[in-house]
């Protein structure tokens, strides 16, 4: 039988990321593990209404979104356990600059280049709304067909409340309903 447990979101893990947005004209980064998929080119970030990073996404509309693997893990950790408003974390990560003047992790495998379209509140939060402009990522998690091979990249995912950072594990089967295959 099914106990209660009161009203947590049960949907962790999520992949954990590190967003780049320019503010006060720097990178600055943060750690984010709360973000959704809204379609095949939408994205939604959601942030503290507190945030530092959060005045550079509003004034530019843009961001990007850096995902994290096991070696980019410690500094990632560390751009979310400081404020950009106390520390500046511009020199945090190696950077490069797409051509729209948003900040990337250089060492992330794989990273999106977002324009917000829209901002959603919530009670302490701002989600910005995105459309991925572009996706960027290292030949090295391709597979031959260009799409990322996760088995390759393993990505860092996010697990609340017990604030645990986990591995991505092994290909269990193909999803049936797109004709790929079947479990067991």
């Amino acid at each position: 039988m099914k106990k209660s447990i009161g009203n947590p979101v049960a949907l962790y893990p999520t992949p954990l990321v590190v967003i780049g947005a320019m503010v006060d004209g720097k990178p600055n980064w943060l750690l984010v593990a709360h973000l959704g998929i809204m379609g095949h080119d939408h994205v939604m970030v959601s942030l503290a209404k507190s945030h530092y990073t959060n005045q550079g996404i509003r004034e530019r509309k843009k961001l990007s979104i850096n995902m994290v693997d096991q070696a980019l893990l410690p500094k990632a950790d560390h751009s979310g356990c400081v404020s950009g408003s106390e520390e500046d974390k511009s020199g945090l990560f190696a950077c490069t600059m797409s051509q729209a003047g948003v900040p990337m992790v250089a060492d992330a495998s794989v990273v999106m280049e977002c324009s917000v379209e829209d901002i959603y509140e919530t009670p302490g939060f701002e989600n910005f709304i995105c459309t991925v402009d572009r996706t960027y990522a290292e030949e090295n998690v391709l597979t031959p067909e260009g799409k990322i091979d996760y088995r390759a990249f393993k990505p860092v995912l996010f697990e609340m409340p017990t604030y645990e950072y986990l591995k991505t594990g092994d290909v269990i089967g193909k999803c049936k309903s797109f004709g790929e295959g079947k479990l067991g």
